[in-house]
C-alpha cells in the first residue's frame, strides 16, 4: 500500500500526518523539533513511503536534509501556492499537514526549489552581506538628514562615509547633536569593514560558473552582484519562461484585471526579495555609468517618477539576464534600449 506523509512544520514543533491511496488517515502526531525523534516515527512507514511532504518554512533547511540524508523523497510545498477552501469551518495545524499529504496524493502538490545543500552557506553570507549594506544606508541617511535639517547642507554618501570623529566635531558643536552622528558615523566604519570582509572571502572560494558568466557583461553587473545572482538563481532551468524568472524577481506588476478593470492585487511578496534587490542595484549602478540606460531612465522618470522608471530597468536586466544565463550569451545593448 502507497503511504503520503505530510509535515506542518513551525518554529519549535511539527505535525506529521499519512495517508494511504486511498486518502484514510494511516496516522497522525504532533512532534517536537527533533529529526532523530521524526525518523524514529516514519521508520515503520518507511518502505511504502512515496514521499513526504515538508512546507516550506524559514526552518526548513534541518527537517528537509535529514529527510533526504535517510533516503526520503522529499518534496517543500510552497506555500504561497497553496490554499485550502475557505469554507472549511474548523482548520488547525494537523488538518494541515494532512492536506499537504492528500495533494502529493492527487500530483498537484506546488512545489518549492529545493536549493543545493552545498552551495547554501554562501549564498546566505551573501544574504547578510545585504543586510549589513541596508544597515549602512540607513545610518547614511540618519546622518544625511541630520546635517540637511541642523546646518542646511547637503552632504554626499561617500562623505559620510569617510566621516572621522575630528570631521564630526567640527561640524556640530552642540553635544548630542555630535554624538547622534558619531554613532552612526562608527557604526559606518565598522559596518563597511565587514563588508568588505565578506566580500573577500566569497570573492577568494566562489567563481562565477560557466553559464553564469555572462552576466559581468550586463550593465551594473560587478563580481558580487554576478555572484548573488547566480547563488540566488541556482538552476536556471527550473524556469520555463522568461517571463517566470522576472516574476521570481519581484519584477513584474502583481494586479488583477477583469473586464479592463483592476479588482486587487496579489501577493506583492511572491518570489525572491534578494533578487528584486540585486536588479534594483544594478539599475542604479547602469544608470551612473550607462549613457544609454542613463537616456531611457530619464524618459521615462520624466512620464512617471524615478521609482516606476527603477524598476523598469530591473525588469529589462532580468530579462535580459535570462536569456544570457540560459543561451549562455552575452549583453546586446540593441536588443534592450534600443
Amino acid at each position: 500500500m502507497r503511504l503520503y506523509a505530510g509535515i506542518d512544520l513551525h518554529a519549535n514543533s511539527s505535525h506529521l500526518g499519512i495517508l494511504n491511496e486511498d486518502n484514510r488517515i494511516v496516522f497522525k502526531r504532533k512532534l517536537t523539533n527533533d529529526l532523530g525523534k521524526v525518523l524514529a516515527i516514519l521508520e515503520p512507514f518507511r518502505h511504502e513511503t512515496e514521499g513526504v511532504v515538508v512546507e516550506s518554512t524559514f526552518n526548513w533547511y534541518w527537517l528537509v536534509d535529514g529527510l533526504m540524508d535517510h533516503g526520503y523523497r522529499v518534496h517543500l510545498a510552497n506555500p504561497a501556492a497553496i490554499q485550502q477552501y475557505e469554507g472549511l469551518k474548523h482548520i488547525d495545524d494537523q488538518r494541515d499537514a494532512l492536506w499537504l499529504a492528500n495533494l502529493l496524493r492527487l500530483g498537484i502538490l506546488p512545489e518549492g526549489y529545493i536549493y543545493p545543500k552545498q552551495d547554501r552557506p554562501v549564498r546566505d553570507l551573501l544574504r547578510k552581506r545585504l543586510q549589513l549594506v541596508r544597515h549602512r544606508t540607513s545610518h547614511i541617511l540618519s546622518i544625511q538628514n541630520i546635517v540637511s535639517r541642523s546646518l542646511g547642507l547637503r552632504i554626499r554618501s561617500n562623505d559620510v562615509k569617510r566621516l572621522d570623529e575630528d570631521w564630526t566635531r567640527d561640524l556640530f558643536q552642540e553635544e548630542y547633536l555630535f554624538l547622534a552622528v558619531d554613532t552612526s558615523a562608527g557604526i559606518i566604519r565598522y559596518l563597511g569593514d565587514r563588508i568588505k570582509r565578506i566580500e573577500a572571502v566569497v570573492k577568494s572560494r566562489v567563481k562565477l560558473r560557466k553559464e553564469f558568466e555572462g552576466l559581468l557583461t550586463l550593465p551594473g553587473v560587478g563580481d558580487i552582484l554576478g555572484l548573488t545572482i547566480m547563488l540566488e538563481v541556482g538552476d536556471v532551468g527550473r524556469f520555463a519562461e522568461v517571463g517566470n524568472y522576472s516574476s521570481y524577481c519581484r519584477c513584474v506588476r502583481s494586479t488583477r484585471i477583469s473586464n479592463g478593470k483592476t479588482k486587487g492585487q496579489g501577493n506583492r511578496k511572491n518570489g525572491n526579495k534578494y533578487l528584486s534587490w540585486a536588479y534594483v542595484e544594478a539599475a542604479n549602478f547602469a544608470i551612473r555609468s550607462y549613457p544609454v540606460v542613463r537616456r531611457y531612465y530619464q524618459r521615462k522618470a520624466a512620464k512617471t517618477n524615478g521609482v516606476v522608471a527603477i524598476k523598469a530597468i530591473s525588469h529589462k536586466l532580468s530579462r535580459a539576464s535570462y536569456y544570457i544565463m540560459r543561451d549562455q550569451v552575452g549583453y546586446d545593448a540593441n536588443k534592450l534600449f534600443h
